[in-house]
């Protein structure tokens, strides 16, 4: 290790010993790493591809050519504010800590279990993409055609192997990510200007013009017949804000990552910058491919694999599938290492009634939270296995599931930001870190962050995911009788003001002598 790399990870871990923990996880993630687990996780495509539908289904060309960018600066808002945030605040699982220390042990113990709840089912729903995307493609050859229990299997296999470079270090984990990276820009590029070289004609005005394809095609519609063009304009919005998230991964691998405080916002906004502009470019030019409009809405969530299978030749296909897949896998791996982290870090605070100690311990020979990263990959497994069998008022649990997960995410992403707002100058949080847009910045887009939950609140429990809006109501419910019945007399909460963070010092040697870190 050179002097340079020496001095940042002696002031890092000066840092997080302020907050009262131990640098029992190994830093050495770099400043691409940081940046890269995140754009791993967003894979425009994986969400760019798999939800590129919620356009041509709504409102047609203009869903991706405008929609895209709408929503795009509606997560960045988010973005923004969690980057200012992490910058002075850099701990794994950062979410549930900004929700304790701006705001209190209520909010930071909600966003804990919102955002675990949000991290596992969305593994989940990234796996079980990957396992529908290799039935569709790959799967003929091998006899998979993508029943239940084909992918109940499909995602334990897959999740094993993920869980287990997750195992062996963060080294392996940051290496897949990184080559994560390169594979999803590479790829993007060749989809792009093959789709443009062999598309029949170029037609500009389909990325503004506004269509009516909602309703169609009968009985397997995107979304359900509405008259109103401002309505289907706010559910195309689902697809940009669908794919633009993940970005909490840098800041729960801040523990990690080497200069943390300036690493981690600059991967925050730089995954959500590059994944919006590249993915911009891909969805305007499949939407520009799509050979007709009109037909390409009537196949409905397949309109992708149909436009490439007018235009591409069978072999540039097969290279292109191969490269989704492979993005689809490492943007799986990235989330265990996301939820794996979050789990560790509400553990070693005790915020798990059961088990908090065994899902808080570090490996000494690997340096990674092994208990939480296998206990995160099975509670996806099970989720994935009563998501493929068990049906609820006709619908699957896995499309109840998934789309309230959109909601579990953002709401785990707005409690602190709306603390954030409200503490910021104030003796919980007196000072910026070293990333810093202002105060009046910084509130300003706090705000605008807000009415950005609203409108993703509001689209998402549109029909017909109208359920969504009583299993959020009946989780804010259940949460509230759990905290006031058991957590708030056992949950103690993150250490917070210098006598308590004092009262560690002991623990964290002793933590740190565990691991074999020297300092």
């Amino acid at each position: 290790m050179d002097d340079y790399t020496d001095h940042h990870r002696k002031e890092d871990i000066k840092i997080l010993h302020g907050m009262g923990y131990a640098q029992e996880l190994q830093r050495s993630m770099s400043r691409f790493s940081n940046f890269a687990i995140s754009f791993s996780i967003i894979c425009i495509l994986s969400g760019g591809i798999n939800s590129f539908a919620q356009a041509t289904g709504s409102i047609g060309g203009a869903g991706a050519g405008i929609g895209w960018i709408v929503g795009c600066f509606v997560s960045g808002f988010f973005a923004l504010a969690m980057a200012q945030i992490a910058s002075a605040f850099p701990t794994a699982g950062g979410l549930y800590h900004w929700g304790s220390i701006l705001g209190n042990r209520f909010w930071g113990w909600l966003t804990a279990w919102l955002n675990l709840l949000g991290l596992v089912t969305v593994l989940g729903a990234i796996n079980i993409g990957t396992a529908l995307f290799f039935a569709g493609t790959f799967g003929g050859d091998f006899g998979f055609t993508g029943t239940p229990m084909q992918v109940v299997v499909f995602v334990a296999v897959v999740t094993a192997v993920q869980a287990i470079i997750n195992h062996t270090g963060i080294r392996a984990t940051a290496m897949m990510t990184d080559l994560s990276g390169y594979i999803i820009f590479v790829t993007t590029a060749v989809l792009v200007i093959a789709l443009l070289a062999l598309a029949p004609h170029i037609d500009l005005s389909r990325l503004w013009t506004f269509t009516n394809y909602s309703g169609i095609p009968d009985g397997a519609a995107v979304f359900p017949k509405s008259d109103s063009m401002g309505y289907l304009f706010l559910l195309c919005l689902l697809l940009p804000v669908y794919t633009i998230t993940g970005y909490d991964a840098s800041a729960h691998t801040s523990e990690e990552t080497l200069k943390a405080a300036h690493s981690v916002p600059r991967g925050i906004i730089s995954s959500v910058i590059w994944a919006s502009l590249i993915g911009w470019i891909m969805v305007c030019a499949i939407t520009l491919a799509i050979p007709d409009m009109a037909q390409g809405a009537q196949q409905g969530w397949n309109v992708f694999f149909w436009t490439l299978d007018a235009l591409l030749p069978v072999w540039l296909k097969l290279v292109l599938y191969v490269a989704i897949f492979i993005s689809q896998f490492l943007c799986g791996l990235a989330t265990v290492t996301s939820a794996s982290r979050m789990l560790f870090a509400f553990s070693r605070d005790g915020g798990i009634p059961v088990g908090h100690k065994a899902l808080a311990k570090v490996s000494p020979k690997w340096r990674t939270p092994v208990t939480a990263i296998w206990t995160a990959a099975i509670l996806q497994v099970l989720y994935v296995y009563a998501a493929q069998t068990v049906s609820i008022a006709g619908s699957s649990l896995y499309t109840i599931v998934v789309n309230s997960t959109l909601v579990f995410l953002f709401m785990s992403f707005i409690i602190p930001i709306v603390a954030g707002m409200t503490a910021y100058g104030t003796r919980k949080w007196p000072t910026p870190g070293p990333w810093s847009m202002g105060a009046g910045v910084f509130k300003l887009v706090c705000l605008l962050a807000l009415v950005g939950m609203v409108i993703i609140f509001y689209i998402a429990i549109q029909p017909p995911n109208d359920y969504v809006l009583h299993i959020t109501v009946g989780f804010v419910i259940l949460a509230l009788i759990v905290w006031f019945a058991f957590e708030n007399r056992r949950f103690e909460g993150p250490p917070i003001g210098d006598e308590a963070i004092a009262r560690r010092k002991a623990a964290i040697a002793a933590a740190e002598r565990a691991v074999g870190e020297t300092g």
